[in-house]
């Protein structure tokens, strides 16, 4: 979870044939990589107006940690008096690799920008003894504790979204229906780049087949995400946010999708679904861009414009 000063990333493995063993080994090599200062030259510099700490959650059966971006404190004290700032749960993409820090550029401009307090949920990862529904129930109670404690982290709870990205906008997508049935009140929700279905149907979109092995070796991972994600006997339509029963009454939602990833068209099927509920949905593509995209401001051009709307949006619905 600590930042170093420096690693040397990993190669990528061979996803279709990789052991438990070699996929600690290539998580752990990678997220050291993820949070060192040699990664801010893809990953992006931290808005200097936003103050950032590691702090830990106690959750049942299990104490958690979260990244927590808030507006730093100014010269008159104002920023860190505010017990009312609006409050995003951000989770960070990777399914069995990936750490909230990767996702610093976007969480601190967030926070210092809109301004609000973003607490990135460090969830558990996907291993053979760790599957999908831990890393969903990670979300789901950060954010009901969060909600729950509001006055001590200084939000307020009815200015909630959740953001995710990649297999985090999975979490996030999910987290929102569970809000919902919980009568717990969201007024937004991002999901770039999602991920929503798990179901053997998972692979049967033109995007998978048109993007499988460029511009990154997707569908092997893809492969390993669902095997890892959905051991056997697991419900996988509980985990797809695309097959839930019911999306009715969720919140304004923004759909972030880079037309060159192999999900894309994930994004574009459930931007479809939530607006055939009555949803308001703004489905944004931005061409030629690659998954993962707005976390590699340092290669990708379009990751700017996408935090631009994501900015955007989210001062809209949280008033700010």
């Amino acid at each position: 979870m600590s930042e170093t000063t420096a690693a040397k990333r990993p190669p990528l493995p061979d996803f279709s044939a990789i052991t438990t063993e070699e996929l600690i080994a290539y998580r752990d090599a990678e997220n050291r990589f993820r949070a060192s200062a040699a990664a801010r030259a893809i990953t992006g510099e931290p808005d200097p107006g936003a103050a950032i700490d590691w702090q830990e959650i106690a959750l049942p059966g299990r104490d958690l940690p979260v990244r927590v971006y808030r507006p730093a404190p100014t010269g008159e004290g104002e920023a860190a008096a505010r017990t009312d700032l609006p409050l995003v749960v951000h989770v960070h993409g990777g399914g069995f690799v990936g750490t909230a820090v990767q996702c610093d550029w976007t969480s601190s401009h967030l926070a210092a920008q809109l301004p609000a307090l973003v607490v990135s949920v460090e969830h558990r990862l996907l291993a053979p003894d760790s599957p999908l529904a831990n890393a969903v129930d990670d979300g789901w109670d950060v954010l009901r504790h969060v909600v729950r404690n509001a006055a001590q982290w200084g939000v307020d709870p009815a200015r909630t979204a959740v953001f995710g990205e990649s297999c985090g906008a999975l979490i996030g997508a999910l987290t929102a229906i569970r809000a919902r049935e919980a009568g717990l009140e969201l007024v937004a929700q991002v999901l770039v780049n999602p991920a929503v279905d798990v179901t053997e149907t998972m692979y049967d979109y033109p995007s998978i087949a048109a993007y499988a092995y460029s511009p990154t070796p997707a569908l092997p991972q893809l492969r390993l995400f669902r095997r890892l994600a959905v051991p056997p006997g697991t419900d996988a339509r509980a985990l797809s946010p695309l097959y839930a029963d019911n999306v009715n009454g969720l919140a304004p939602t923004l759909v972030v999708v880079p037309t060159h990833d192999a999900v894309a068209d994930h994004g574009r099927r459930y931007a479809e679904r939530l607006r055939a509920a009555g949803t308001p949905v703004q489905l944004s593509e931005y061409p030629g861009a690659k998954h993962a995209f707005l976390t590699m401001p340092g290669l990708e051009q379009q990751a700017e414009a996408a935090q631009a709307e994501i900015l955007a949006f989210l001062r809209a619905a949280l008033g700010e």
